[in-house]
């Protein structure tokens, strides 16, 4: 039987931080419950500036960083596409992407080397709800004299835009961070114009594996590829189930997809056979029709922009009448 823990790494490396633990699959936050994270806004380029963090703690950075430690891929991505290119000084092991990361120094994954960020004298450290877990891991950073700033696990297009305002405000790149949350949303905009050309007898009906065999997790309601769905005119088969489940080999014969979508090919070879040649799925209709179909994984999960790439490609998968024109 597959390791769970094997599971649970890569699901990290995906960025689907907090979706799971070595238990159980935990349920996503409940919207009332999320710590809103807050922003004193500042004018542009203009210091200090004062957060409020995941952790619903006040977090000033005195002055524009020079060097920032980011301790997720997630935030990662966005730092680079806010032009931060220079600032970034430490990643986490997970990131891969943009390309320049591979040159940039290692920190760790959830268990972070506080040393090592410490020795980088960084000006700000971009932490994460999951980073957490290590909580004295980050409070040897404060006592270094570090500020940290612990970002929400965004769980929607729209926590994203707010990350993506909250790193603009931290780094001294609020019109930058403005830009990306626009081009995002046009992003968006046109896919959902697109999809606005299907009837609903056009609508398929599709699931998403985020695992694979022996142990099937699907994307339910309340991540990133619920929300593609609806834009794209998709219905979900697993709707009704909360963040990333596990669901039985005979609940996906009940539910009977039209469609199946695999985040998980980086991973193992030839992910569709494990479906087409896997008995028990044989009347499934996504198996009979040959309708199964593997994405990048990091675009869809990721909380970046890069989501409107994946939201993209996730159309084009399901709908390539539509979409791959």
């Amino acid at each position: 039987m597959k390791n769970w823990k094997w599971i649970s790494s890569f699901i990290v490396a995906l960025g689907l931080l907090g979706a799971c633990s070595d238990a159980e699959p935990a349920a996503q936050p409940d919207a009332e419950n999320e710590t809103e994270q807050t922003e004193e806004a500042a004018p542009e380029g203009e210091f200090p500036v004062t957060v409020t963090d995941a952790r619903d703690q006040e977090v000033t950075i005195e002055e524009q960083p020079e060097k920032i430690v980011s301790m997720i891929p997630s935030n990662t991505e966005i730092a680079f596409a806010l032009g931060l290119d220079e600032e970034i000084v430490g990643v986490s092991d997970y990131d891969n992407y943009p390309e320049e990361v591979q040159d940039r120094e290692k920190v760790g994954g959830l268990e972070f080397n506080v040393e090592k960020i410490i020795s980088l004298e960084p000006d700000v450290v971009l932490a994460h709800d999951s980073n957490s877990m290590q909580e004295d891991g980050l409070q040897q950073i404060e006592a270094a004299g570090i500020p940290v700033v612990v970002i929400e696990n965004a769980v929607s297009f729209d926590q994203v835009y707010e990350t993506i305002s909250m790193i603009g405000e931290i780094s001294g790149k609020n019109a930058e961070a403005e830009q990306v949350v626009t081009d995002m949303q046009d992003g968006f905009a046109e896919i959902e114009e697109k999809a606005a050309e299907l009837s609903e007898e056009d609508r398929k009906q599709v699931l998403i594996d985020v695992s694979g065999l022996p142990e099937v997790y699907v994307a339910g309601s309340n991540t990133f590829m619920q929300e593609m769905l609806d834009l794209i005119q998709a219905e979900n088969v697993a709707e009704d189930q909360e963040g990333f489940v596990l669901l039985s080999e005979e609940e996906i014969v009940s539910r009977n997809p039209e469609t199946v979508v695999l985040t998980y090919g980086e991973f193992v070879e030839d992910p569709i056979a494990q479906w087409t040649g896997h008995g028990g799925f044989s009347e499934v209709e996504a198996v009979v029709n040959e309708d199964l179909h593997v994405v990048s994984s990091d675009p869809v999960n990721r909380s970046g922009p890069r989501l409107v790439e994946g939201a993209q490609e996730l159309a084009e998968a399901i709908y390539p009448d539509v979409f791959g024109e």
